[in-house]
């Protein structure tokens, strides 16, 4: 499994960040023993912070739909179906075949299988084929991809709808001037800064940046704005 290089570079004092990761109480039951064991096996979950929060949020607006990009094993997703009602749902997307499985066998350890819907493959291919709307969009895949993938969740997004992003300061290393960015991942640096400037400074959406984990960012949307000339100026 590809690790994460940047999981252990904290974006805040490490002190605080390992207080906020330890210190607030563990999840119950099968989902607290998913989260444990994947930190154990070294598997790119949301941190531990970034539960404690999401898990109040998402306990507050109580949405009915909720649509996530990235899979993975299928810990954020099984998060999120603990909040959706009784015929809410949570739809998920992801292309990686392994993962997919263990995300099956997890949902199944917890006998939400009714709850969630799993799509395999390219969100690229999978997100024009979506109708929505959408309570909350929780995007945590190719960092690179999230300037790309914007204008879908944008058209997929209820008015008044959350978009959440994970993973948005790559370890502190946004503000970086791109000549100090190895070259591997330039286009995740360059990609992220578009991202960031569109959707800090657009007047069609609200948007918030917290220091979780790698970065949270909460991007409310506002309007029917078309945002698929992005594409068109990358």
């Amino acid at each position: 499994m590809t690790q994460n290089e940047m999981m252990d570079r904290p974006v805040i004092n490490n002190d605080v960040r390992e207080f906020l990761r330890n210190a607030q109480k563990p999840l119950p039951g099968v989902l607290g023993e998913i989260e444990k064991d994947a930190h154990e096996r070294r598997v790119p979950i949301i941190p531990h912070e970034t539960v404690v929060f999401l898990n109040l949020l998402l306990g507050q607006l109580k949405p009915a739909q909720i649509l996530e990009i990235g899979t993975a094993i299928g810990f954020s997703s099984s998060l999120m179906a603990q909040h959706v009602g009784e015929n809410g749902q949570v739809t998920t997307i992801d292309r990686y075949e392994k993962m997919f499985q263990e995300a099956k066998e997890n949902y199944k350890k917890q006998g939400i299988t009714d709850k969630v819907t799993l799509l395999e493959g390219d969100a690229a291919d999978i997100l024009p084929t979506l109708e929505g709307p959408y309570d909350i969009i929780f995007m945590d895949s190719a960092k690179s991809k999230y300037y790309d993938f914007f204008p879908e969740c944008m058209r997929l997004l209820k008015v008044g709808g959350i978009l959440i992003v994970d993973d948005v300061l790559q370890g502190g290393t946004i503000l970086e001037p791109k000549e100090n960015i190895p070259r591997k991942v330039r286009t995740i640096h360059r990609k992220l800064n578009l991202f960031l400037d569109v959707v800090m400074k657009h007047p069609s959406v609200e948007s918030s940046l917290l220091p979780l984990g790698d970065g949270l960012l909460l991007i409310v949307k506002q309007d029917e704005t078309d945002f698929s000339y992005l594409l068109e100026e990358k």
